[in-house]
């Protein structure tokens, strides 16, 4: 006689992959916080002209120096304070949170673009082509990608779009070897193999079959990648070859202020906790995210 499970034992069974893959999300609190911290900043880059309560490249000397609104001659007008030409700090943070993100986003896009073809082709076709891009990834993994990209930036110059193509093209490599490593084992497993049977393409073969499969590892990988981007930016712009003076980055802000750090702390700490936040939301979210793909974990 079979025996019948109780409902709550039955309910997991009921729930689609989607929703078994946010259930096991929202129980992790910590991933949550991070979630609602990124989610923050993400609203504040999209609807930064409406959030904002000043221009972010407003002058008003007479301003300038005003200390956070809970400092003796604060004021509810600054909420965080002013910069020594009483620019609007909270607008400015609102507003570089806009270079960050973008930076991030587009920089990964770029590095899982090329890494992920690159590693589908060395896993997939082997030989020559195999030994000739991992060579290429060990080439790029000697150098310091930090490094590499401030001498990239110093030879391109500064702007938006010459940091996304630099940190791009200087960290597809992870992407490469991990794809890579995944072809290797998934190419040999049963579906290939009854997919060459049947006289499927390799190409169908390589972007119908083998790369679905790495999507997991990729996400988890670009998501926590998006983090290190924003650092390498915030670098870049502390040293001056970042987005220029047009665009406030947090990275210029920490920068301008660290001449004024003994008489206005405010205006490096503030673009610093921005960063800390942002870059911590991420990788809380980018953990969680790999928990939640990963079978093994409940």
């Amino acid at each position: 006689m079979t025996r019948q499970l109780p409902r709550e034992e039955l309910e997991p069974y009921k729930l689609s992959a989607r929703q078994r893959l946010w259930r096991k999300f929202i129980r992790n609190p910590v991933g949550v916080v991070g979630a609602v911290i990124l989610l923050t900043v993400l609203g504040g880059a999209i609807f930064a002209e409406h959030i904002a309560p000043h221009e972010p490249n407003r002058q008003r000397l007479i301003a300038r120096f005003k200390p956070p609104f809970w400092v003796a001659g604060g004021s509810f007008v600054y909420p965080l304070g002013t910069d020594n030409v009483g620019r609007d700090i909270w607008s400015r943070i609102i507003h570089g949170s806009r270079i960050s993100l973008t930076v991030g986003i587009c920089a990964v896009a770029v590095s899982t673009l090329i890494g992920v073809t690159l590693g589908l082709m060395s896993g997939f076709v082997g030989g020559l082509v195999d030994s000739t891009i991992m060579t290429l990834v060990d080439i790029m993994l000697a150098f310091p990608q930090l490094i590499l990209a401030f001498a990239m930036v110093a030879v391109l110059g500064p702007g938006i779009a010459n940091i996304v193509l630099v940190l791009g093209i200087t960290g597809w490599e992870r992407y490469a070897r991990v794809v890579r490593a995944e072809v290797l084992a998934l190419r040999e497993r049963e579906f290939v193999q009854a997919a060459h049977a049947i006289g499927v393409s390799n190409l169908k073969i390589i972007f119908g079959h083998i790369m679905p499969n790495t999507f997991s590892s990729v996400i988890v990988m670009a998501t926590l990648q998006t983090a290190q981007a924003i650092l390498a930016e915030a670098a870049l712009s502390f040293l001056g070859l970042g987005t220029g003076l047009t665009y406030p980055s947090w990275g210029q802000m920490i920068a301008l202020g660290r001449d004024y750090i003994s008489i206005a702390w405010w205006l490096s700490t503030f673009p610093g906790l921005a960063i800390l936040l942002s870059v911590l939301a991420i990788n809380l979210v980018g953990d969680r995210i790999r928990d939640v793909l990963d079978p093994r974990v409940i």
